[in-house]
């Protein structure tokens, strides 16, 4: 399959009085049409910044600098307000972290999904009701007809994220962006709503972007991984390359963290230090300062992205050949 998103070179900075956040510095990837790609890193990563780069809902004081999006071949960054506009919830759509706060409290579930196809589609009330019942039945709500007209408040959690899900996929979008679609839910309904997301990309052929900080989701949910630290990219690699051979002493660190039913221990495995101040980056590698394999040369000059097989990066001085700078 082709290449559906492409991100190239992408730098969003926020701007105060402090000094310059580099949220998202210089990060790279490409989604295939109908793939899955997990965006992971612990919280403060750059994850949901680079997700709201790709959608142009990057407020001030944060500022796109730099950069490509590509989608279908097109440079979202390029676009007029009124362009990116119309993409949205079309060709590109996001599920948002809460669902409790992404819908309007106050007009009933139903008319809000009824109106993200009516801004989209020329369409009567009619068939668009009737595609949002479809929508509900795809994402398996039961009672159509009594929760189509019931408030955001009146459903459970995991309902009103298949709602949000449904009002995503209302118009076919190529890409669905999915920011930490289960956080707020029991386990239960996270494993619903997983499979729920894997069923949708099988039968629509939609390609996800799904950030979490969730390893195991990542292992069941993900074609690829791209694993960011303080806004860059450290390592990207197919799922099962990346769990079963991680390169990045992050990677590495993150997986080892993970609790396992077949070991007994008494305390969980941490990352030794503490996360830079973003306003006080360290020079060269960022992790650095929390590396065991740290050298001299990670001090001073920045790692770049190393090719380790097909499709497997990583930025990590340890696997330079010898004699590259």
């Amino acid at each position: 399959m082709g290449a559906l998103l492409v991100v190239k070179n992408l730098r969003t900075y926020f701007f105060s009085r402090a000094g310059v956040i580099r949220a998202v510095d210089n990060v790279s990837f490409i989604i295939d049409q109908g793939e899955i790609l997990g965006l992971v890193g612990e919280s403060g990563c750059g994850k949901s910044v680079t997700c709201l780069s790709i959608m142009r809902l990057v407020d001030w004081p944060g500022r796109i600098v730099s950069g490509q999006v590509l989608l279908e071949g097109r440079d979202l960054l390029t676009l007029s307000q009124e362009e990116i506009r119309r993409l949205r919830g079309s060709r590109l759509a996001m599920i948002f972290q809460e669902p409790t706060s992404s819908m309007n409290p106050v007009f009933r579930v139903g008319s809000q999904v009824m109106e993200a196809i009516r801004v989209h589609q020329r369409v009567s009330r009619d068939v668009a009701r009737y595609q949002v019942l479809e929508l509900m039945r795809l994402v398996g709500i039961p009672d159509l007809e009594r929760r189509f007209y019931q408030f955001p408040h009146q459903l459970s959690g995991g309902m009103l994220q298949r709602m949000m899900i449904a009002m995503a996929l209302a118009n076919r979008p190529s890409l669905l962006i999915a920011d930490e679609p289960v956080t707020a839910l029991d386990v239960t309904i996270q494993a619903q709503i997983l499979d729920l997301i894997k069923e949708l990309r099988d039968q629509t052929g939609t390609a996800v972007l799904l950030i979490t900080h969730n390893m195991g989701v990542v292992a069941e949910t993900c074609d690829r991984v791209v694993v960011m630290y303080l806004g860059k990219v450290v390592e990207e690699a197919p799922v099962q390359v990346l769990f079963n051979a991680p390169q990045h002493p992050y990677t590495q660190g993150l997986l080892a963290s993970i609790p396992r039913l077949d070991e007994q221990v008494e305390w969980l495995q941490v990352i030794p230090g503490a996360v830079p101040s973003p306003l006080d980056l360290p020079p060269g590698c960022r992790f650095c300062n929390r590396c065991p394999h740290v050298m001299p040369l990670c001090h001073t000059v920045e790692p770049p992205l190393l090719e380790m097989s097909p499709r497997h990066r990583v930025a990590c001085y340890l696997y330079r050949e010898e004699g590259q700078p």
